[in-house]
């Protein structure tokens, strides 16, 4: 033995030592959960989520109508337009590639062991270790190692859709520790904290077989079947027409606690129609199973037929605790006009949503009240109370007495002529106590201007509710002029902020995290592009939209977000629209079955399954 052995063997003892030992000090802190805040919902050794019916039959097909087109299967990135399901379903690209762990859908946010068993983050979140299962392979029947985990972050970070990009130059680095586990340090914020919610954000990444991809161009548009590692296969594609996707009898994980009673279909087949109406008579004729209704006047008078009457189609609201889309008129406080707060609030007061639910909706709609609209994280009707207010109140001095002690939300109308009387002369008053005069039935600001301004549309759709809102404010002495334009001048406008009042939503999760700030943050204000419509630039918003992602309690999350609602809203920035607050399902309950539990979430479509002989 050379001299320089032993020296070499010992080195190399040494440089495996630190993740052995690491591994076995901390061991005992990996979990097979994590939330987002807090303690996940289900406890080590659960054996099944309660949303699902764990006995459910097995095999069958299930048949969907999906109005659209698809001309790729690469759903990764921007190139080609890839295959749609209804919207409270998985199925499609989340049936075929798993990521590394798995969503509950009855906890705001909470991901549990799939590829990933195991998963390890110290307290401030600066880093995370998954743990793969050993058991975990390719549908092709190759293993799933460490080595796809860090191929699939490298390729999604430097050729994914962009927010992969975003979030995954977010990691400070990626190594692989061993053939099943890999770590994630991340940067820190500027302020020298971490975004707490990246080790989720890394859980939900979806995997690529490296040995799949490697000699393929991956930005490249595809109709080539996927290797992937989900339940299902697919089979059979007919581009733009079809899509068949097949449970896989050899899947890995069909056992696993996030698996069952979920994935019962033996075989999906999803066929896409170019036009609405064209596919919901296709559903009453009996070609596909299932159908989603957004349309609360097709549901109120278009699911109708002896299929309906006699019972083998079947109506089911859902009722549901997710954060709907918040939307209605914006007003873009960049100009002049609508920096003066009673102004905004005069215009939100001339909205009439009862009438208008009530002659345009068939009276199915709620009145949005908050950007957070149907969930726990909303500010709500009356005072501010409790922990709000206690957050609040540090911001006291800046804020009128009436924000403490009234209520924030819109003006609650029957759609009456009387109620649209009062707060027309509510309206009234507060622009008289403002400054404003009326002179030959024309609104005239303090500065002797007239109050007119243009209203940007892209739907056609919207036109019917901007005229009615005109026509209420044209009683104040104020003209609004509705303009629809086409989609790519809208979207021009929309970046630029080139816009008066513009009609817009915004999405938020029940778990809102850094992208906050993107919506109210005088940063995001300045910039083009950015999801702050309105303008908004306000200190106590920016100091409030900082502070959701730092939260570590769910309790505190809550609070804090409920405080930035009640100061959007009392900014009244906007002038919201409505929402179900339900999902209306039509299904023929001749083919198919579902769980008696809904999920907060929603229906959830990968739980429901086949009757037999269907």
């Amino acid at each position: 033995m050379s001299k320089w052995q032993p020296i070499a063997l010992l080195c190399l003892a040494l440089s495996t030592y630190p993740w052995r030992a690491y591994a076995q000090e901390q061991a005992s802190g990996s979990q097979t959960a994590i939330a987002m805040t807090g303690t996940p919902k289900y406890g080590e050794g659960f054996d099944h989520f309660a949303y699902v019916n764990p006995d459910a039959p097995q095999g069958g097909k299930l048949r969907l109508g999906v109005v659209g087109s698809f001309d790729s299967l690469n759903p990764f990135i921007v190139r080609g337009s890839v295959p749609q399901a209804p919207a409270f379903s998985l199925f499609s690209s989340a049936a075929v590639y798993e990521s590394l762990m798995a969503r509950s859908w009855d906890e705001p946010f909470s991901l549990y062991g799939l590829i990933a068993q195991k998963v390890e983050v110290p307290p401030d979140r600066s880093w995370v270790i998954f743990t793969l299962d050993p058991r975990a392979h390719w549908n092709d029947g190759v293993p799933l190692t460490a080595d796809d985990v860090l191929f699939s972050f490298n390729t999604l970070r430097e050729k994914g859709r962009p927010n992969h990009r975003t979030y995954y130059k977010k990691v400070e680095k990626a190594e692989k520790l061993d053939a099943s586990h890999i770590r994630f340090t991340f940067k820190p914020n500027p302020d020298g904290s971490w975004d707490r919610e990246m080790p989720l954000i890394m859980g939900l990444m979806p995997l690529l077989p490296e040995h799949d991809w490697k000699d393929r161009d991956f930005n490249q548009t595809t109709l080539r079947p996927p290797v992937a590692s989900g339940p299902y296969k697919i089979t059979k594609v007919e581009a733009g027409r079809s899509l068949t996707l097949t449970r896989d009898p050899s899947y890995w994980g069909k056992d696993l606690p996030v698996q069952k009673g979920m994935n019962n279909f033996g075989e999906v087949r999803i066929d896409y129609y170019r036009d609405d109406s064209i596919a919901l008579q296709a559903f009453k004729a009996g070609a596909f199973d299932l159908r989603r209704e957004a349309d609360p006047k097709k549901w109120a008078k278009a699911y109708n037929g002896h299929a309906v009457t006699d019972g083998r189609i079947k109506l089911e609201r859902f009722a549901h605790a997710r954060t709907e889309a918040a939307t209605g008129l914006i007003l873009n406080t960049r100009r002049p006009l609508f920096q003066d707060k009673a102004l905004r609030k005069a215009m939100n007061l001339a909205f009439d949503f009862g009438w208008i639910n009530r002659t345009l909706f068939q009276g199915l709609y709620k009145r949005t009240e908050s950007f957070f609209p149907n969930a726990e994280l909303a500010a709500g009707a009356g005072p501010a109370e409790g922990d709000v207010k206690t957050i609040l109140e540090k911001y006291k001095d800046r804020l009128p007495l009436s924000f403490f002690t009234e209520s924030v939300t819109p003006m609650p109308t029957d759609g009456t002529e009387a109620a649209r009387r009062e707060a027309l002369l509510k309206a009234a008053t507060l622009l008289e106590t403002a400054g404003y005069r009326l002179k030959n039935e024309r609104l005239f600001s303090p500065q002797n201007e007239p109050v007119s301004f243009e209203v940007m549309l892209s739907d056609p759709a919207e036109e019917k509710v901007a005229l009615e809102w005109s026509r209420d404010l044209k009683r104040l002495g104020i003209t609004a002029r509705i303009r629809t334009v086409d989609s790519a001048q809208y979207q021009a406008r929309l970046n630029s902020f080139d816009y008066d009042v513009t009609t817009g939503r915004w999405f938020n999760s029940l778990s809102p995290g850094n992208e906050q700030l993107f919506f109210w943050s005088c940063a995001a204000a300045k910039q083009k592009g950015s999801r702050n419509y309105a303008g908004i630039c306000d200190p106590i918003v920016d100091a409030l939209a900082a502070a959701i992602p730092a939260t570590q309690s769910r309790e505190e999350l809550v609070a804090t977000t409920r405080a930035l609602d009640r100061v959007l809203m009392e900014g009244n920035y906007t002038v919201p629209f409505y929402h179900l607050g339900v999902d209306q399902v039509a299904s023929w309950t001749t083919r198919l079955g579902h769980p008696t539990t809904t999920p907060i979430y929603g229906p959830i479509l990968e739980s429901w399954w086949a009757k037999q002989g269907e």
